[in-house]
């Protein structure tokens, strides 16, 4: 159903069909997305083509490699789901901050946990590639500290950003726990092909739940350890 789908989704992309450059790349991007998700990335670019009904040639007039063409892929998939409203929401305390985390995690998994997007990063594990890694640690800079950040203020009424201890990494792991929870359930509808009968905005709701009731019993204490390691001996 998959390759369907990617051979549906790339009919149009002939040679025969005129197209502006700018849309002829974006057709290719999309194609190579499908193709991808579905082979891993040891796929050749050349049967890509043969899929597509262009050349070699004509597909590398628009990315100059295969490399170009993996990180143009990236890119579309990763970064171009990220939506910095998020974060000003997940910052916005007139909210309560189950509310926020819901909302989040609702809007994220929206956006990103769909096939491609999880294939994709899957296989680039696989792979051993950077990219991975680098967006791992770009949720951990953008979304993971201020999310401890809203957590510590929650629980504690203390903040990072007044002078308080550093962002230890129990307090990123943490926070990781409940972000992976969130990853799990995507893996399981499309790596495993296990649907859940229960809706994603319920089980996030109870994961969330489960977080807060631990996090305001066990956050202040990490606050305070944190605070005594900053202190001059």
């Amino acid at each position: 159903m998959k390759k369907f789908q990617a051979e549906k989704n790339t009919q149009d992309v002939g040679v025969g069909v005129r197209l502006s450059p700018q849309a002829r790349k974006e057709q290719i991007l999309r194609a190579a997305i499908d193709y991808f998700s579905e082979v891993g990335f040891s796929g050749q670019t050349r049967e890509l083509s043969r899929r597509i009904g262009v050349s070699q040639a004509l597909l590398y007039r628009y990315f100059t490699s295969k490399a170009d063409l993996i990180d143009a892929v990236f890119e579309a998939v990763f970064m171009r789901k990220w939506n910095p409203q998020w974060i000003r929401d997940l910052r916005y305390r007139d909210t309560p901050i189950r509310e926020r985390l819901i909302h989040f995690y609702t809007q994220y998994a929206n956006a990103t946990y769909r096939p491609e997007w999880i294939r994709i990063y899957m296989f680039a594990g696989l792979e051993g590639m950077g990219w991975n890694r680098n967006y791992l640690d770009f949720v951990r800079r953008k979304l993971l500290t201020v999310i401890c950040n809203e957590i510590r203020y929650e629980f504690s009424r203390s903040e990072t950003m007044k002078g308080q201890a550093k962002i230890s990494p129990r307090e990123i792991e943490m926070i990781w726990n409940l972000h992976g929870s969130m990853f799990y359930w995507a893996v399981r509808c499309n790596i495993f092909g296990i649907d859940s009968s229960v809706r994603f905005e319920t089980r996030a709701a109870d994961a969330v739940d489960l977080f807060l009731a631990g996090a305001a019993k066990v956050y202040p204490q990490l606050v305070r350890k944190s605070s005594v390691a900053k202190r001059p001996r």
